[in-house]
């Protein structure tokens, strides 16, 4: 028996040393109940002390985020099932502002807005929690656009070139291929330094998998985040998805990378918005959309930035970090600045000290929202809204794409409002007058169809331009390097296409960049690593001695 008591009275010294030691804490929480849920938002009496954006959590365990602040109600978009919830339900505050998980364990997952894995390959490990409404960086904090997102299609990079931290809008009719040139761009960087996230927002799930099943194909998926609000989807969650991506791309931007998202798209976000806000009795607008529409998507592409650099001068062998980041001369160089700007702090400092860049600075996050038109009509209310915010627009005509010119962007009402600057060296240097060729074609071209005699040069460059367009083709999921740009340019350009057959330009162009890389590998690595601008006398004498030799 002796055992058995001292058995009973360790147990009651544990329960004593639990209850001595034991902590109240209590916590206040606002409580309220549901009185009216449907397609997908509630109508909550209470909740004196939420918050704007907070999440709250029903009875049933599904979360909501508090969107109307109203006198009488709150208007809860639910972000789940909102069949499980009913008249009467409990709703609590939880004293979150809405948030994504954010971390490398996204990297190569497929997830939902509220960043739950939906691959089915288990938990995913979060490093953070990044709010999905953040305001946008300030004038001083970004740096000008001056470094290339290299898309590998000839026409974007060469006519109308993207930039690190720019906004820019692709837009056209449905089935022109504008997924199709962002999944391009993504499998692009499948061996570079950026990180790519695919919003789909009110797409058909089976499409969805066919992106999914396309970049793990090119071996993209790697460095690629997919987040998924599908047709089938709620409204709430179609609205989530492309703040929640961007959040998750913010994570990697404040380490100072490079990250590139796609919201693919935007018009099917401004209609779950709408049918969001018609079903809070917000008073609708010009074709129904809410007064807030403009700032639903100016406030999201907004945040597409490039930061500026931070430089410091500190003692050799000193470990940099943001919290040492005024350095030994108390001083915070900004901007991508030569080694000449520090030698007179260098020097008066003396011996023992040298410069570094302060980690987490000078990242970057390029938008590439897409829009579709119906009829090819660009002044519709959402297109002209988001024209308007970003950087620039690639149009997909739907007539060009039914003649075979794919992809098929119309460079006339193309622009990139960054431009030149945004292009390498390498690129510069051939394609300068290219948008301009291209518009003297499109002039002769039309002009031509009056069937009137033609003089010799008119002849001439209308068989240029020809042959020019012919080498604007490009095969889906076949993005071409640097160099295999630059060649193909300046090819068409400098007229040595003009004695190929238009018919088999691409035969020509198919050899002649396999010929140059195994005949002339050094120049297009210098280029790839480099961007300079190559020797151009020698790339031509290399076409002329290809040409020599070439033969269908």
């Amino acid at each position: 028996m002796a055992p058995l008591t001292q058995d009973f009275s360790s147990i009651a010294e544990s329960f004593l040393k639990q209850i001595e030691s034991f902590e109240y804490k209590s916590a206040a929480r606002s409580i309220g109940k549901v009185i009216s849920v449907g397609d997908g938002i509630a109508l909550v009496d209470g909740l004196a002390d939420v918050k704007a954006s907070e999440l709250v959590e029903f009875s049933s365990g599904v979360l909501g985020i508090a969107l109307n602040l109203e006198e009488a109600s709150v208007g809860v978009v639910v972000m789940g099932d909102y069949t499980t919830i009913e008249v009467g339900d409990e709703v609590r505050t939880t004293g979150r502002i809405s948030s994504v998980p954010a971390g490398e364990g996204l990297i190569g997952r497929v997830v939902d807005p509220l960043g739950q894995p939906i691959d089915g390959k288990g938990p995913i490990a979060v490093e953070a929690i990044m709010p999905i409404e953040r305001i946008a960086p300030g004038v001083i904090e970004r740096k000008e656009v001056d470094t290339p997102v290299q898309t590998g299609i000839v026409a974007i990079d060469a006519l109308t070139p993207i930039g690190r931290g720019q906004r820019e809008l692709v837009i056209g009719d449905r089935q022109t291929g504008k997924t199709a040139i962002c999944l391009d761009t993504i499998i692009n960087q499948k061996d570079g330094d950026m990180i790519c996230i695919y919003v789909a927002i009110g797409q058909r799930a089976g499409q969805v998998a066919q992106v999914y099943a396309t970049l793990q194909e090119y071996g993209a998926m790697d460095n690629t985040i997919i987040v998924v609000a599908s047709a089938s989807s709620p409204a709430p969650l179609q609205y989530l998805a492309p703040y929640a991506g961007c959040a998750m791309g913010e994570f990697f931007m404040d380490q100072g990378r490079d990250v590139l998202v796609v919201y693919d798209d935007l018009s099917k976000h401004a209609w779950a918005y709408r049918e969001m806000s018609l079903i809070l009795r917000r008073p609708p607008g010009r074709e129904a959309y809410p007064g807030d529409i403009f700032s639903l998507h100016s406030r999201l592409l907004e945040r597409s930035v490039r930061l500026r650099d931070e430089f410091v001068i500190v003692e050799e062998g000193t470990e940099v970090t943001k919290e040492t980041e005024t350095g030994v001369n108390g001083k915070v160089y900004f901007g991508n600045l030569a080694e000449d700007h520090f030698e007179a702090d260098l020097k008066e400092l003396g011996a023992g000290y040298e410069v570094k860049k302060v980690p987490g600075t000078g990242g970057s996050l390029t938008a590439l929202p897409i829009i579709e038109t119906l009829l090819g009509d660009v002044s519709a209310y959402i297109p002209t809204n988001v024209i308007s915010i970003t950087d620039g627009q690639i149009f997909l005509e739907t007539d060009l794409f039914n003649a075979g010119q794919r992809p098929a962007i119309n460079a006339g009402v193309s622009v990139s409002r960054v431009g030149s600057a945004a292009q390498t060296k390498a690129m510069k240097a051939v394609a300068g007058g290219l948008k301009s060729d291209l518009a003297q074609f499109a002039e002769l071209a039309a002009f031509a169809q009056f069937g009137s005699d033609l003089d010799a040069a008119t002849q001439r460059q209308l068989a240029r331009g020809e042959r020019l367009m012919e080498i604007l083709k490009q095969p889906q999921y076949s993005p071409y390097p640097l160099d295999h740009e630059v060649y193909l340019i300046y090819a068409s350009t400098r007229g040595y296409l003009d004695k190929i057959d238009k018919n088999k330009i691409d035969q020509w162009s198919k050899a002649f960049l396999r010929y140059m890389d195994t005949a002339f590998p050094e120049i297009g690595r210098e280029m790839r690593q480099t961007g300079k601008k190559p020797d151009l006398d020698a790339i031509g004498e290399a076409i002329t001695d290809f040409n020599a030799t070439w033969s269908d």
